[in-house]
């Protein structure tokens, strides 16, 4: 094991000093490998102290001006920060510089929507959910961005496949029954806020979504 992976498994132990003693070794010994300071900035960031993490970021790319998983780092800073347009500069140069990780494209949708930009959100979300199939998190968020895009029948594709990772997503399925309302399917709608409050029995939108599907099919 090296010192970036001893340092990463102190970091993943939440031993934060023997972390830091471990980058600072490794920097010592290799100063013209940006590898530690984006470590080190990974652990500054991890405990608030954006400003000195900024500047371990910022020298990895004086050594390395296209090092992607150093602009992922500054991304994430500025996205703590809630700085969501410098943020999603940071990551658009992380993938633009070879990033091609899922995390990567999906911090950039997802701070492009905080941006209210759902629309230029939506290819990233796409292209997180072709590199990372199984995160539930990642394929759920790329079902809402085709939904809030007005792609409902792809919405409901990709909700379903939600679904099918995780059979209990109480969201997943709430989302489906909204998607079936936008369809005019009232009875549909009604099967997954039913399928929503079985899994989540106090899932208040599902509760006041069955409530009005079953007032409107009383009248029909």
């Amino acid at each position: 094991m090296n010192l970036i992976e001893k340092g990463i498994e102190h970091m993943q132990a939440n031993e934060l000093e023997e972390a830091a003693s471990t980058f600072n070794q490794y920097i010592e010994e290799n100063p013209n490998d940006p590898v530690g300071f984006i470590n080190f900035g990974n652990l500054l960031n991890h405990v608030g102290e954006y400003d000195k993490a900024k500047n371990f970021f910022n020298r990895a790319i004086e050594i390395d001006s296209k090092s992607g998983t150093a602009y992922y780092g500054l991304g994430v800073l500025y996205f703590e920060q809630e700085d969501y347009q410098q943020a999603a500069r940071e990551f658009q140069s992380a993938v633009q510089f070879g990033l091609n990780d899922a995390d990567a494209y999906y911090m950039l949708a997802v701070t492009l929507r905080n941006q209210q930009n759902e629309k230029l959100a939506l290819p990233y979300f796409q292209r997180a959910s072709e590199l990372d199939k199984k995160d539930e998190e990642i394929q759920f968020q790329y079902g809402l961005s085709l939904a809030y895009n007005g792609q409902i029948d792809h919405a409901l594709t990709q909700l379903m496949y939600v679904t099918e990772l995780d059979e209990q997503h109480a969201d997943a399925h709430y989302n489906i029954a909204v998607c079936y309302l936008h369809k005019d399917l009232a009875q549909e709608a009604l099967t997954y806020f039913k399928k929503t409050l079985h899994i989540q029995p106090d899932h208040m939108l599902a509760a006041d979504g069955k409530i009005k599907v079953e007032e409107y099919l009383k009248e029909v």
